[in-house]
């Protein structure tokens, strides 16, 4: 199980520089971005950049390939997560790197750097990987390519990114940033990033001003009319199944939770899937509850989210779940002793209050959840209370902003890490409970639209109440 956010980190610190936006991924709807360079650069001498944030895991998972579809190691040449979760660098089956390292925190942004210069006479100098900064040294396989070896890359052959062109698969699950190929040197990290003096987080920096080199090219993501766009002044990369809404704002300098594959509880592996960059969530082929809960837990401030139910299953709670309570034995919101998690039940039309191992019907508290349906979930951990809304109309004639009153809430003691959460039924056969998430950094869905907090962060469909906000890192470092 991943380690929760609870504080700003892992690129949240501010930098003096912004990225944003990012690119969404998703395996479903095979997405990608290629070009073919019409002519060669240098293929013994380049350096790779990116910032990645997964939200598929167990998976072959392919960031880059270049190369014309040969086998021959001088022919292919990859970057990827192999279905372990290890991190791969190499030209067909030789001269190659294999971590030992895994990579499942989907909280995170990685900072991948792959540094080659295979002219170096010293054979360990000519392939560098680093990651958030540092150089990676444990290798399951490590082979030095032989002096003066030619990779794909910079080739006048084919390059995608998030897809395996010469297979036909493995496409990437999760987001990219600053994808960045230096055609012609072999560069460090600190070209791309650098430590924050006082916390020692990795962040970025500006690379604008890198010279990129004849067949080097820099995806930013800015345009949303133009996703593939290479902000170096190369050709721009084509778009395959990748729309505008692909655009995040979910970044490395600006980190949004999402629903965690790593945290889901009991079953999870077996009956329930996350997509979507993390937003979409479905309970599947079992008659059980499942329930998957936000990346970003918290113990102060007000937070917002909102959950759309998209399956035809009518069985569904939304409400926040206590951390420390997370376990195996819990399916749904509410089932363990100990506070583990409170919501709202909706069950064929019936509402209930769930807290505390039990759920009964609370007569008038409020309306029943139709299908496309936006529910609103207001978090207020100063005064432990929980407040939802249905297409914007808090139910109980609750009022968020009433604070220590609490008019219209679910009241709660819970001083442990909370986390915004979701449960689903399903009995198979079509019967799949199905929803969407928002937690402002990811067009999901129906439910985004320009409505955002009050610090001007997130895309909700309705704007959070006042003195609420978007759980993502920048917010978190004021508040949380």
């Amino acid at each position: 199980m991943e380690t929760l956010q609870r504080t700003a980190n892992r690129g949240s610190i501010s930098t003096g520089f912004d990225i944003d936006n990012s690119l969404k991924f998703e395996p479903d709807n095979s997405e990608y971005l290629g070009k073919t360079p019409t002519s060669s650069g240098d293929r013994r001498t380049f350096t790779i950049s990116m910032w990645v944030k997964r939200t598929e895991l167990g998976v072959d998972s392919y960031l880059l390939e270049a190369g014309d579809g040969d086998y021959n190691q001088s022919d292919r040449t990859l970057i990827k997560f192999d279905a372990t979760d290890n991190f791969r660098f190499g030209g067909g089956s030789a001269y190659q790197r294999i971590t030992n390292r895994v990579f499942r925190d989907t909280s995170a942004w990685y900072h991948i750097v792959m540094a080659v210069d295979t002219t170096d006479s010293t054979a360990g100098n000519r392939l560098k990987l680093y990651v958030n900064g540092v150089q990676e040294t444990s290798f399951s396989t490590s082979t030095d390519p032989a002096q003066d070896f030619q990779y794909a890359f910079c080739k006048d052959d084919e390059h995608t990114v998030g897809y395996n062109h010469t297979d036909n698969g493995a496409y990437y699950g999760g987001y990219m940033s600053e994808v960045i190929l230096i055609d012609g040197q072999q560069l460090d990290p600190t070209s791309f990033g650098k430590f924050d003096e006082d916390s020692g987080i990795w962040k970025p920096i500006d690379v604008s001003g890198l010279s990129f080199g004849t067949n080097g090219f820099y995806l930013d993501f800015k345009d949303a009319s133009n996703l593939g766009n290479d902000a170096s002044g190369g050709t721009d990369f084509t778009l395959n199944n990748i729309t505008s809404a692909d655009q995040a704002v979910d970044t490395p300098t600006n980190n949004f939770a999402m629903l965690s594959q790593s945290m889901q509880a009991y079953y999870q592996d077996l009956w329930s899937v996350i997509s979507e960059g993390g937003t979409k969530f479905r309970c599947t082929e079992f008659d059980a509850w499942i329930t998957t809960v936000g990346s970003i837990g918290v113990t102060t401030g007000k937070w917002y989210a909102e959950i759309q139910v998209v399956g035809a299953r009518p069985n569904n709670m939304f409400g926040i779940a206590s951390m420390n309570q997370l376990d195996t034995g819990s399916s749904h919101l509410g089932q363990s002793g100990g506070n583990w998690g409170i919501g709202f039940y909706q069950s064929n039309g019936n509402l209930y209050k769930v807290q505390n191992s039990g759920y009964s019907l609370i007569s008038g508290w409020g309306s029943s959840v139709s299908q496309n349906q936006v529910v609103g979930i207001a978090v207020d951990m100063d005064n432990h209370n929980l407040y939802i809304a249905i297409n914007n109309t808090y139910q109980n004639s609750g009022d968020p902003t009433s604070g220590a009153t609490g008019t219209g809430a679910i009241s709660f003691d819970d001083t442990e890490t909370v986390a915004i959460a979701t449960s689903g039924y399903s009995l198979g056969s079509g019967n799949d409970t199905i929803v969407n998430s928002n937690f402002g950094g990811y067009k999901s869905g129906g439910m985004y639209s320009q409505a955002t907090d009050e610090n001007g962060y997130g895309g909700f469909r309705y704007a959070p109440p006042s003195g609420y906000y978007a759980l993502c890192t920048k917010n978190l470092a004021e508040y949380g």
